[in-house]
Formats: structure tokens, sequence, C-alpha cells
């Protein structure tokens, strides 16, 4: 079998996402640093690979795949076991609702690219970014702990009682919330999916701590 490579970086969400689908697909892969803190996503070489200078990349079957709702999508087509969506329409729905709630409502505003447009057009400081981030987070989470509340659920998990891709989505924005000091204690059912998947090999594995670049 080719060597499926993964292009991205240690706390990128969006890599963090497919590390932990790749890890529950039992797919090994190659992790190969692409170090936005230093500007690498914008050289030529990359920006041939992905036009828009975004992580991940992932080189599979012969194949370049990018955005990580594909390539996720990719991968639950493709590699079907374990099932990250549900066989019930219901749950399967509600994983997806889940799912977009982390990719199109938090994700885009507090990615690295607007950051940074925050401090080099607005002069905006490194605590005023920091309040953005809580910001638009904590608005998120609010939505994502309702909908949790609503959701036929064991403890643990987002939906039903299998890991889906709502807790592969999740898992990389509490990492991030962490990193600007979210107050996580009005989110008691997120902190409790946390505490579970962070018991498991495929989210352990794929953490940030063990993907840092070594300078």
């Amino acid at each position: 079998m080719a060597t499926t490579r993964l292009h991205g970086y240690y706390r990128s969400s969006t890599t963090y996402r497919t590390r932990i689908a790749m890890n529950l697909k039992g797919l090994p892969f190659e992790a190969i640093d692409v170090r936005l803190d230093l500007g690498a996503h914008r050289q030529a070489d990359f920006l041939a690979e992905n036009p828009m200078g975004a992580v991940p990349v992932v080189e599979i079957d012969g194949m370049k795949l990018l955005q990580s709702p594909a390539i996720l999508d990719y991968l639950e087509e493709t590699y079907p076991e374990p099932l990250l969506l549900p066989s019930d329409v219901r749950q399967r729905q509600r994983v997806r609702e889940l799912s977009a709630l982390i990719a199109c409502d938090i994700h885009p505003i507090n990615n690295l690219r607007v950051l940074k447009h925050l401090g080099a057009t607005y002069g905006a400081n490194q605590e005023q970014i920091a309040q953005w981030n809580r910001h638009w987070m904590s608005i998120g989470f609010d939505g994502f702990q309702t909908l949790l509340e609503e959701t036929p659920r064991q403890s643990g998990y987002c939906v039903g009682e299998q890991i889906t891709l709502a807790e592969v989505y999740l898992l990389p924005q509490v990492y991030n919330a962490r990193r600007f000091d979210l107050d996580l204690s009005a989110y008691p059912l997120i902190e409790e999916i946390e505490a579970h998947c962070l018991t498991l090999s495929a989210f352990k594995d794929a953490h940030p701590d063990r993907f840092k670049p070594v300078d």
C-alpha cells in the first residue's frame, strides 16, 4: 500500500481532526510539517499543492485531497470501518449538524489568517485577539451544548453511543478554546465528551503535543 501523507501543522484544528479520523479508521500516515508560523503555506511549492495556501493536504490512494470536510467524507466513503456517521438517519443528521456548527460557525472566524488580519489591519494586540476568539467560541459552544442537551446520547458521546464525526470536529476546537483560556465550566457536556475522548488512543495519538515541531 502506498504511503499516506498528511501535510499539516501540529495545532491546526483541520489537521488535528484529520489525524483523529485517520487514527479511528486505522490508517497509518506520514505527517509532513507545514510551518504556518514561518509562512511555509505561502511559499510557491506549497501553493502548487493547494492554491488556497491552507492545510491539510492529504496524499492517499494516488490522489491529492484538499479541505478537511471533503477529506473526512472520502475517508468515510472509502474506509467505512468504523462508521463515523451513524446508520440511523436521525442520528446521522444530528452528527452533521454538530460537525457543521464547528466547521462553519466557529472555525472560520478563528482561523489563523483571520487572527493575523485582525492584528495587521486593525492593530489588535494579542489579548484583543484572544478576546475575539473567546467571544466567537463561546457563542458556538453555547449552541453546541444546547444541541447536546436535546440529543439522545450516552455519557461521553455527542450522539448515541458511538464515536462519530461530531467528536472528531469537537476535540480540536476544545483544544483551541483551552489555548485561548475560554472558561469551559459553562459547558459540562462538552468537557465530559472531551474527557472520554482523551482516554481513547485514536484521540491521544492525534494530540498536537505529539506533533509539535522541534525548532
